[in-house]
């Protein structure tokens, strides 16, 4: 019972932690005010950019699948994605959203090496469009931005993140005799489903471009609700500064993002002149805008049958244990 609680403790704590942290910085009557003055129209475009990005999501997650020779309809995989968008609000962390994905692909008969590496590689393949997209922008940033630290961070992760493609791609160039590890078994399919997506370009570039695509959307979405609050930012501050946002926000260390996201926000806008009470409300409603696009998820799942474990399925687990 330890061992279940500590993590959701742990990063309870953190997320409470940094939203008083922000709270105090700002002046709360102020912030509130700005938030009533949200525009109804603006709020429904960036309701349904949200509901484009979770197809985008899914589109990407395909991609990945075709590049695996997985069988798997379009709407399963839009079904099984829509319900780890939404675990990955209610559990600790998107890694737990992505560990229930895996968990319901393999229910709904996918096989479990399928399962499991084609989730982390679409994982992998999103934090490198966001990481090539970050540092690709980096120009636009430092224009709007020119007392930005850490410039030398976005391009050095770049380089690492091709990097780690490449190490992906060769873990089954291991010695021979550590293949009598399951472990070293499973690393060895991760290595030939990396090639698989990556050095095939009309799996591994358009798998590229359906993320950064998403990416951009989120901004997009982002601005949609600047333009709501009638906040002075355009949508390019929106395009350079979110994208790094979202990229903190993929650290497991908080709840769904809370309180990374607002911190990340407010200081990032700050760099713009953007007052802490703004870049406040705007996160909020941004992390409330992803909670509201993601709960329904919920619905599907206990309207669809990807929860239920078939019995051919268990055997088939058997077997592979």
């Amino acid at each position: 019972m330890v061992k279940r609680l500590a993590p959701w403790v742990l990063k309870g704590g953190i997320s409470i932690g940094l939203i008083v942290w922000v709270l105090s910085k700002v002046h709360l009557a102020t912030a509130w005010e700005q938030a009533k003055s949200l525009d109804a129209d603006m709020l429904l475009a960036a309701v349904a950019l949200s509901v484009v990005q979770i197809v985008l999501g899914a589109v990407r997650w395909g991609i990945v699948l075709r590049a695996l020779s997985a069988t798997f309809a379009t709407v399963q995989t839009l079904i099984v994605y829509y319900i780890g968008v939404f675990f990955s609000m209610v559990l600790p962390g998107a890694v737990g959203g992505d560990a229930m994905r895996m968990w319901f692909a393999r229910r709904a008969g996918m096989s479990l090496a399928a399962a499991v590496n084609s989730v982390m590689l679409e994982r992998a393949v999103t934090v490198l469009g966001l990481v090539l997209l970050v540092a690709g922008l980096q120009p636009l940033l430092l224009a709007r931005a020119p007392t930005i630290p850490g410039t030398w961070v976005f391009p050095v992760l770049s380089v690492l993140g091709v990097i780690c493609v490449f190490v992906l791609a060769v873990l089954d160039r291991l010695p021979m005799s550590f293949r009598r590890w399951r472990l070293v078994r499973g690393l060895a399919q991760l290595a030939a489903d990396t090639r698989l997506l990556f050095f095939r370009p009309r799996f591994g570039l358009s798998c590229l471009v359906v993320a950064i695509i998403g990416h951009v959307n989120l901004s997009l979405s982002c601005y949609m609700l600047a333009v709501g609050l009638h906040l002075p930012i355009d949508a390019v501050d929106c395009l350079v500064l979110i994208p790094p946002v979202i990229l903190v926000m993929t650290l497991p260390i908080s709840i769904a993002g809370w309180g990374l996201r607002e911190t990340a926000m407010v200081t990032a806008f700050g760099f713009i002149g953007l007052p802490q009470e703004s870049a406040l409300v705007l996160s909020i409603l941004f992390g409330i805008l992803g909670m509201a696009t993601a709960l329904p998820g919920g619905l599907v799942f206990l309207l669809s049958s990807e929860y239920r474990t078939p019995r051919a399925v268990v055997e088939a687990d058997q077997a592979e244990a």
